[in-house]
């Protein structure tokens, strides 16, 4: 994929963070009030999505331009594209950071980048590649349709060149490998037209940064944690909120319009304990709205709880030299990272490299029909799943953004798995989409999970999980483990040590060992009735539905990170902003 520096710099800082079959139509409702109408034919719509579609001047010019593209493109004595498709991407956003009770940071942005995807060849061969393919470029910030199809001219006319060149180089490399390809490079799709109403960035900014100002000074303020502030050697609290308004059209027949915004908001808090280690607590939430997140009473709490454990983790023990192999108990959060980590990635169908016979990429490459989970345990995908228990889902999704329609996928059934997460590029055994395409902004789609839930066919209540590790502790006379959350690659940063008499002792300093899919196929051992809600703003927003879950054997070690010297002296006196 071709990309300027200017445009994937401007991307990053936003976010942080007719060639198709015909189709009967029909409608169905979007979620978000407006209908999706699927029509066959190159663009065939209901009246109301023509007039909205219309009534848009950026889907306008995209069409008129898409039009007049397939129309001429074509150098003399080269092939036609068999595939063409626009998409734009409004981006808006907003981050604020405080300091030690001061607003350090406050950022504004707005941006529209354009991204032309130009295939040369056919469905089953064609110039794509598994790294992705097009041009992005950005676009004309405001609605003036003849600069935009400026920008998509310039960009379509350097995405087939780079599509000629890189078929002819895809025939040649072909030709070196004797296994032919396992499935096809791409799959043709129904038109689709989705329209819904343009997404807004709303929050109170003025609110927020009083927020962010006092719960980043809280460690020097609030009684409850005042006797340790020197203790504090960071202490930060921000909030960021984006929204990504889509427009896409192609030669399948896809008009889109479709956006998502993401908010989240964050206090983070730590130092080092007496003897040099590093510690921190780092957390908040997430929404799909600014109302969404903590009220300001949850989130001030949060910050003195941050506070709280970060002291009680400078003064708890570090853990046994000695390694360990046993059980370990996962609450719902600890084993959402778990699931996202290990098990999520393995099942998107993200297609081999050339020349290899494999399925997928990953560590499910080959596992298809074989036991990847316990057989009490099944995950289903399902996309159209807006809320849960009243939480808004993050993840969920009317169509992907390949123009299919998502469907509820079941992944893995009584621990065996039986689909793949696919796109528009099917892997062998998969020949079709099942509406999982899903793009970050700037970037080629691929297979994505949307609403990933995992079920237990025996779901325990987590009294009777927690007593059934103690038992197990009880049984082998031994102290066992229980994770109540874990930071990066999976390492725990709230771990408790049970004792056979009921008492837990947190500690430091330890990383799990021989946590991988061979723990999830065969080590888990019961999963609870309390499943956590996890929400992914980023590369694309992803929700996870997790219980607690126990496992039978897992390896806890202590850490071999070298520790650093304290500060040689004590941090400055500190004056509340009201005294200031």
């Amino acid at each position: 994929m071709v990309i300027s520096v200017r445009t994937a710099v401007v991307l990053g800082a936003v976010l942080g963070m007719g060639m198709g079959a015909s189709a009967e139509a029909h409608v169905r409702e979007s979620g978000h009030g407006a209908p999706v109408v699927i029509g066959g034919g190159a663009i065939e719509m209901s009246a109301g999505a023509a007039a909205e579609a219309e009534k848009d001047p950026l889907l306008k010019a995209m069409r008129d331009e898409l039009a007049r593209e397939k129309e001429l493109l074509v150098l003399p004595g080269m092939q036609r594209p068999y595939f063409i498709e626009y998409r734009l991407e409004d981006l808006e956003g907003y981050e604020a950071v405080a300091n030690y009770g001061a607003l350090t940071r406050e950022d504004v942005s707005h941006q529209r980048a354009v991204r032309v995807t130009v295939r040369i060849g056919d469905y089953a061969t064609d110039s794509s590649s598994a790294r992705g393919d097009g041009v992005l470029q950005l676009a004309p910030g405001d609605n003036d349709a003849d600069a935009l199809r400026f920008a998509l001219w310039t960009a379509t006319d350097d995405a087939y060149k780079n599509a000629l060149r890189a078929y002819a180089t895809k025939q040649a490399t072909l030709k070196r490998f004797q296994t032919p390809p396992t499935a096809d490079d791409f799959t043709p799709a129904k038109a689709v037209v989705n329209i819904e109403p343009l997404e807004k960035l709303e929050i109170d900014k003025g609110e927020w940064k009083r927020r962010l100002t006092e719960a980043s000074g809280l460690y020097a303020t609030e009684p409850e944690v005042k006797g340790f502030a020197a203790d504090v050697q960071f202490s930060t609290a921000n909030v960021r909120g984006f929204v990504i308004n889509r427009y896409t059209v192609n030669t399948d027949g896809a008009v889109l319009r479709q956006g998502y915004a993401g908010y989240g908001a964050n206090v983070s808090v730590g130092g080092q304990a007496p003897d040099g280690m590093q510690l921190g607590r780092d957390n908040g939430s997430t929404a799909a709205t600014a109302a969404g997140l903590e009220d300001w009473a949850k989130f001030r709490q949060r910050a003195i709880n941050n506070l709280k454990s970060y002291d009680a983790l400078r003064h708890a023990p570090v853990v046994d030299a000695e390694d360990y192999h046993g059980p370990v108990l996962f609450s719902g959060d600890a084993a959402s990272d778990v699931i996202n980590k290990l098990f999520v990635p393995n099942i998107e169908a993200d297609r081999p490299e050339i020349g290899t016979t494999a399925r997928t990429q990953g560590a499910f490459q080959s596992s298809f029909r074989s036991r990847v989970l316990p057989d009490f345990l099944s995950v289903v995908d399902d996309p159209g799943l807006r809320t849960f228990k009243g939480q808004s889902l993050l993840g969920s999704f009317a169509v992907d953004d390949e123009g299919v329609p998502a469907q509820s996928v079941t992944v893995v059934d009584k621990g065996k798995l039986e689909n793949y997460l696919v796109g528009r590029e099917p892997v062998k055994d998969f020949p079709m989409s099942n509406g999982h395409g899903r793009a970050a902004p700037g970037q080629p789609p691929h297979s994505r999970a949307g609403v990933l839930m995992v079920k237990s066919s025996a779901p325990v209540p987590a009294a009777e999980l927690h007593a059934k590790l103690l038992a197990m502790a009880k049984e082998q006379g031994r102290d066992v483990y229980e994770v109540e959350t874990l930071g990066g690659e999976l390492a725990p940063r709230m771990l408790y040590r049970v004792s056979p008499d009921g008492k837990r002792t947190l500690v430091r300093g330890a990383v799990f060992d021989e946590l991988d899919q061979r723990s999830l196929r065969s080590e888990i051992m019961a999963a609870g009735d309390d499943p956590w809600v996890s929400q992914t703003l980023a590369p694309v927003p992803e929700t996870t539905i997790v219980p607690s879950l126990l496992f039978a054997d897992i390896a806890v070690k202590r850490a071999t990170e070298e520790q650093q010297k304290l500060p040689y002296y004590a941090p400055p006196d500190y004056a509340s902003p009201a005294v200031k």
